[in-house]
């Protein structure tokens, strides 16, 4: 499994346009947005077919965003091969 979360920019009048593309995105889901500060929040699963990076990329590349930050990310590949 891996997760990630962004804090995605755009201009607040743009919202509409970015939030449409980031719901046809794979694993991504809106969490909040604050239009005051530009910020909208999502997170990003891994799934069948594709991985967070890919998802991460097209986010980033996206209409009208401005820029992608990643605040949080988790992953719980190779922790089998760890020894308690």
């Amino acid at each position: 499994m891996n997760i990630a979360s962004l804090v995605v920019r755009a201009k607040p009048e743009d919202f509409p346009v970015v939030e449409g593309f980031l719901g046809q995105v794979p694993g991504v889901e809106l969490q909040g947005k604050s239009v005051e500060t530009g910020h909208i929040v999502v997170t990003v699963e891994d799934g069948e077919g594709w991985s967070v990076t890919d998802s991460i990329l097209k986010v980033n590349l996206g209409p009208c965003v401005q820029g992608v930050t990643l605040a949080y990310e988790y992953t719980d590949e190779g922790l089998e091969d760890q020894e308690a």
